[in-house]
């Protein structure tokens, strides 16, 4: 038994923040109806990575069921209204104005189905001027100023995985629980509007409090915190130790134990969090050659003997093998059975639902929600 058994959700959706959306839904237990194209969403195109199936759609789309409908046809509008009407959420993703193009205004959902919680994920606000701007989650990291703060001095750099759209798909997974909440208090369903933008833009807060309230625009210093030091990589003998000082009490226990030199915590040039991101040039001369003299495993010890954070930098080929990787499985709609990493939060005696085969519900939902349908039987 999930916490959300018995929840019925309308997606219309495609490629990756609101499948992550819906699948954190399919996984606590509710009914997930995809709604596709002919020829499927976009993610089940990306690639064929994962035994003839796109790595994307493998992640993102367990336990739900697939149904082809072509939502410009008055038949299937009208099969997507009986649907609506049993629903208790619309997760929607398409292009700006589409859902409203298909005659589903946020007055309409309103006045014809109250007790739906209808969340559509957009690029930007559509009460601001990017209203109708095409948004993909490189274009919004670089029209958010994250690609700004990422990467190195000489190059920017998106972040490595879909960071605006797993924001995204997150926010919209937090508002629908909240919704309904509200609704089991007051009956009443929901409009809701989450912008990959405004998602990426809270991310952003503190690189936006620096510049405008100190002028200070963050810069790149690829695997180095920004604005906390030390806070960065370093090269030992054999492998590369990341350590993370965020206090003077740790920063007085790194100088004594890790690198032995109790001078550098009497200097006041480095005596604050503050003076030490300011000279960390001169750190970095003064704490590199320590490192480089040890190795990881020296210089593990150390780190554990003082108290001091530490991780090791791994490559994607080493997180197969992590000691800390927990996974679940997932059957692939041919029957194959592969593992993903196990969603946050979700206990290891979590069963998923396999992938749907594109379609592969259609004729069902059909009988189901279709009224001339149910006449006739």
């Amino acid at each position: 038994m999930g916490a959300l058994d018995g929840l019925l959700v309308i997606a219309i959706e495609q490629a990756v923040a609101a499948p992550l959306c819906t699948v954190r839904l399919a996984d606590a237990g509710a009914r997930v109806i995809k709604i596709e194209r002919a020829g499927g969403e976009t993610a089940r195109h990306y690639d064929d990575a994962v035994k003839g199936t796109s790595a994307y759609f493998a992640w993102l789309n367990r336990g739900k069921e697939s149904a082809v409908l072509d939502l410009k046809a008055s038949e299937d509008r009208t099969l997507l209204d009986a649907m609506l009407a049993q629903a208790d959420v619309l997760v929607q993703n398409l292009a700006p104005g589409a859902l409203d193009r298909l005659g589903l205004t946020a007055e309409v959902l309103t006045e014809r189905f109250p007790k739906l919680i209808a969340v559509s994920i957009v690029g930007y606000g559509q009460d601001t001027p990017y209203a109708d701007m095409k948004a993909y989650d490189m274009l919004v990291q670089a029209e958010a100023g994250l690609s700004a703060v990422t990467g190195t001095a000489d190059m920017p750099s998106k972040v490595g995985v879909s960071a605006a759209d797993i924001a995204t798909g997150s926010s919209a997974h937090a508002a629908i629980l909240e919704a309904l909440i509200a609704r089991g208090n007051t009956g009443q369903g929901e409009i809701i509007e989450i912008a990959m933008f405004d998602c990426v833009a809270e991310w952003m807060a503190v690189p936006l409090l620096h510049f405008e309230h100190q002028g200070i625009e963050t810069g790149r210093y690829g695997l180095s915190h920004a604005s906390i030091y030390p806070y960065r990589p370093f090269a030992c003998q054999d492998a590369t130790l990341i350590i993370a000082v965020q206090t003077n009490k740790e920063w007085h226990r790194f100088c004594e134990v890790v690198v032995m030199r109790p001078d550098l915590f009497a200097d006041t040039k480095f005596n604050t969090n503050a003076r030490r991101v300011a000279n960390r040039d001169q750190l970095d001369a003064a704490l590199e050659p320590v490192f480089a003299a040890l190795t990881f495993e020296e210089a593990v010890a150390r780190c554990q003997a003082a108290g001091i954070a530490w991780a090791r930098y791994r490559s994607v080929a080493e997180l197969p093998t992590h000691p800390g990787l927990r996974r679940m499985d997932v059957m692939l709609p041919d029957g194959q059975q592969v593992t993903v990493p196990r969603a946050a939060g979700r206990r290891d005696d979590l069963v998923s639902g396999p992938l749907p085969a594109l379609g592969a519900q259609t004729e069902a939902i059909r009988r189901e929600f279709d009224p001339d349908q149910k006449v006739e039987e």
